[in-house]
Order: structure tokens, then sequence, then C-alpha cells
């Protein structure tokens, strides 16, 4: 009599493996349009930012998606991400039975990546980047469309989960 046993492969994922990856933060306070931003940082540092998928995230209010522009340095290893912090989300149109059919009112929100920094219109992570990113502030400082622009300490940051993309 031959004994068969079946073998099971158990694979384990580290979860806390994604918090390994070196990043910095740096906060874009500017009115200007995703591309538009996007196309000036192009112009001042030696990257070619391209848009990329949208970041999606399920709020309590619903869908909402971020826009993204990435670029890949292979001969470094080093990733840009130019990335929305908010986004206004549509609820829908609200019709009050009460009041006639003219009074219509289309309700929205605004939802945010990381909603520690509201104030943060737009966010530049960078991994695996070894040089002075004071030089890349003071670089993107030249832009005039930009407010303000600074570095995030990595600690400060709360919802960490949705920088994994």
């Amino acid at each position: 009599m031959h004994l068969i046993l079946n073998q099971m492969v158990v694979h384990k994922l580290n979860l806390d493996s994604f918090d390994d990856v070196p990043f910095s933060l740096i906060a874009l306070h500017t009115s200007l349009d995703d591309y538009h931003l996007a196309y000036l940082i192009n112009q001042r540092l030696p990257i070619l930012l391209s848009k990329n998928n949208d970041i999606h995230l399920t709020t309590e209010n619903g869908d909402t998606y971020f826009s993204r522009f990435s670029y890949e340095n292979v001969e470094y290893e080093t990733y840009w991400d130019l990335f929305q912090n908010n986004n206004i989300t549509d609820l829908g149109i609200i019709n009050d039975d009460q009041k006639s059919a003219s009074n219509l009112f289309e309700v929205s929100t605004t939802a945010y990546l990381l909603s520690e920094f509201k104030k943060v219109d737009y966010f530049l992570r960078v991994q695996n980047f070894d040089e002075d990113l004071d030089a890349i502030i003071s670089t993107l400082n030249t832009i005039s469309r930009i407010e303000s622009i600074y570095l995030i300490n990595e600690h400060q940051v709360k919802s960490k989960n949705n920088l994994i993309f």
C-alpha cells in the first residue's frame, strides 16, 4: 500500500517590506493644473514625468481618482511620482421633494490622498534618491507659480498605505 501525501507550499508576504523602500516626499502648493506642473518640473529637472494610471481611492463618499505623473531612471533605480493630493468628488444631485423640480442641488466633497496634509495640492515622491534634495527644492522654487514647497518628514505621514501604488 502506498501512502500519498499532498504537499502544500505556503508563501508568506511580509507587508513590512513596503515600509522598507526609502522615499522622500516634497509638498507643493500651487494652483497649476497637474499637466502644467509636470511640464514645468520637466523643464527644470533632468527627469521626464509622463502621465501614469490615476491613483484610485475608495472613501466613505465613494470612489475618487488622483492624477499621477511618473518617471523611472533605470540606470540609477530612482522613481519619481508627482501626484494630486485633493480631488473634488461629485456625490450626485439632491432633489428636495418639497421644492420644485427646478431646485436641484449638486453636492460634492473634497477627498484627500493624504488627509493629514489637506492644504497641500501636490506631492512629489522620490524613491532611492541619494543626492541633495535641498538642491531639487531650490530648483523647483524657481517656478513662479509654486507658492510654497518643502520637504515632509516621512514619520509625519499617517496614511502611508495610500502611497502604495
